[in-house]
């Protein structure tokens, strides 16, 4: 099993939720984060004042799948996440030794 996280942009959410949909993975967890990468913010005007935005709101994705469904939910987020510009955002994948569905203790990829 792998956990897959996404920040991305918040406006892109539905897109990628319709494609995780689609490609059978059922469950996601859906965070308001703050944060920046290589962009360190960015500058905005407010009534003739310019001023520096440090955190830039972002939204995470986080998602549970069996090893064979790896590749098709990289593919729904990094196709469906993407605008081409600076801050689309980040994957980052781990491994996950078990998982647990507390109403029915199923474990492993049962419990996804």
């Amino acid at each position: 099993m792998k956990k897959i996280e996404a920040v991305i942009r918040h406006f892109k959410l539905d897109e990628v939720k319709q494609a995780l949909v689609d490609a059978g993975i059922t469950g996601i967890t859906v965070s308001e984060v703050k944060g920046y990468g290589r962009q360190h913010g960015h500058k905005e005007m407010y009534r003739g004042t310019e001023y520096s935005v440090d955190f830039v709101p972002k939204t995470l994705i986080e998602v549970v799948v069996a090893d064979d469904q790896l590749g098709a939910a990289i593919e729904a987020i990094s196709t469906n996440a993407r605008t081409g510009e600076v801050g689309d955002g980040k994957l980052t994948i781990t491994d996950l030794f078990d998982a647990i569905r507390i109403r029915t203790s199923e474990r492993g990829t049962l419990a996804l």
